[in-house]
């Protein structure tokens, strides 16, 4: 969420960000909405103004016997107050127009994102170690994980549609075993603290961190009860043209996003908050399971594990200082390539140009992992500053250490990786010729005395080193 105050005092710059991410100038008209809204607001307050004043007056004409100017303050005292209410309203609707316009604005790009309108435009920052070589031609994940017989789509279509997968044996485990890995050493060794967060969240902390209101599409929802439209259908009424601003009203009240990301619930944990700027820099982590419709993802991605309605994610959040952020923006990047460096995985580090960054970032570093099977790379984490973007929306400020003054929180967000992902990359870099996957010696301790997966009757099967 943008600042109208800086707006008003910074209208070039706000809209040459914009126009940096492909947008046209909306400064003059986000101003316009400002300018009604400073409006009402003075008619409100010149009404109650007024109200006071002649409550006042009345005393003293009375006091002074004038009971025909008493009663013509009375009859004006009458007239503001059914006036204001409507006064008041105005101001609220004018208000609320602002806010909702202001919502649909991106965050603007900091001064060295790259330009450009697509991931074309991305520029590569470095990159880990080598693409490996095979004396075979390597397979796509989901060639290595049916013939093991331990990833299964036909069932899991069965059970809850497409993009969803039923992983069995050395392949479950070895998720779990990278989610676990992956948790020890944010926490243990890069300062995290873990978090264990809901998966259902209200509608304001979906808000919050800017996946509502422009991508509610994007969301799944669960809702709570439906005995109010029970009641509503049995009294008659319609879920029509007249009912349908009270059922989207009560929709929402009555529904739970499940999360897209631990970002959501981990953001908001300081949303409404002041908070001491000695407890700053603020790290934390989550492994959840996570929700996406993939609504504008059809025809994208449809074999395989990459694009999932349900997946598991490692997440990474900072909450820190204005100052401060763009250093933590560079360790969160570093923390989360450590754990592609301790698998032994090739990978990248891109630097997103403006067209291709997320609605909530200033600045946005992707990490893509090598898949042999694909002959790609592809995203495994995903790591953003955002500003003061997201705690506008979440109210979360701090107090400064040395002149007590108040000031919004910085925010920043990335994966740490996605375990779906990462297993991907084991499966397609740690394949043999057989079919087997090698089980990378980071992950063994999780993996009891497993070294290698096989199909073996649906079982795994213990192999010793070479």
């Amino acid at each position: 969420m943008h600042d109208i105050k800086w707006i008003r005092e910074h209208k070039a710059e706000f809209d040459r960000g914009l126009q940096r991410r492909g947008l046209p100038p909306q400064a003059d008209s986000l101003i316009a909405i400002d300018e009604r809204r400073r409006a009402a607001i003075q008619r409100a307050e010149a009404a109650l103004g007024r109200r006071n004043a002649a409550s006042r007056e009345i005393g003293a004409a009375k006091r002074s016997n004038e009971e025909a100017a008493a009663q013509k303050l009375l009859e004006e005292i009458a007239h503001l107050k059914a006036e204001l209410p409507k006064l008041q309203e105005e101001e609220k609707r004018i208000s609320s127009e602002l806010e909702s316009a202001l919502a649909q604005i991106p965050n603007l790009p900091l001064d060295d994102v790259p330009d450009g309108t697509d991931s074309v435009d991305n520029v590569e920052r470095h990159r880990f170690g080598a693409k490996p070589s095979y004396p075979f031609a390597p397979k796509q994940h989901f060639e290595l994980g049916e013939a093991l017989e331990q990833m299964d789509f036909q069932t899991a279509a069965k059970l809850a549609g497409a993009r969803f997968v039923v992983l069995k044996g050395g392949l479950a485990r070895l998720e779990r075993a990278l989610g676990q890995f992956m948790l020890d050493l944010h926490t243990n060794e890069h300062g995290y603290t873990e978090v264990n967060p809901p998966l259902l969240v209200r509608d304001q902390v979906m808000y919050g961190t800017a996946q509502l209101p422009k991508f509610e599409n994007d969301q799944f929802f669960a809702i709570r009860s439906w005995d109010w439209l029970k009641d509503a259908l049995q009294q008659g009424e319609q879920v029509g043209v007249e009912a349908g601003p009270r059922f989207l009203s009560t929709l929402n009240s009555e529904r739970l996003g499940l999360i897209p990301t631990a970002e959501v619930p981990l953001t908001n944990l300081v949303r409404e908050e002041i908070l001491e700027e000695a407890t700053l820099p603020m790290r934390l982590c989550a492994l959840t399971p996570c929700f996406r419709a993939e609504a504008g993802a059809a025809g994208k991605d449809t074999r395989g594990m990459i694009r999932q309605h349900q997946f598991t994610k490692v997440e990474l959040v900072s909450i820190t200082t204005p100052e401060e952020s763009r250093d933590e923006h560079e360790r969160m990047l570093s923390c989360a390539e450590e754990v592609l460096r301790r698998l032994d995985l090739h990978y990248r580090v891109m630097t997103l140009c403006t067209g291709d960054m997320g609605f909530a970032a200033q600045k946005t570093y992707d990490i893509e992992v090598w898949l042999p099977g694909q002959n790609a790379y592809r995203e495994i984490s995903s790591c953003s500053v955002c500003g003061e973007f997201q705690a506008r929306r979440m109210q979360a400020r701090f107090r400064s250490r040395e002149n007590r003054q108040v000031r919004h929180v910085h925010t920043l967000n990335g994966s740490g990786v996605a375990v779906g992902r990462a297993l991907i990359a084991v499966m397609e870099n740690y394949q043999q010729q057989d079919g087997s996957i090698v089980v990378p010696r980071v992950l063994q301790p999780y993996m009891g005395a497993m070294k290698t997966i096989e199909r073996s009757e649906g079982k795994r099967r213990t192999t010793e080193d070479a």
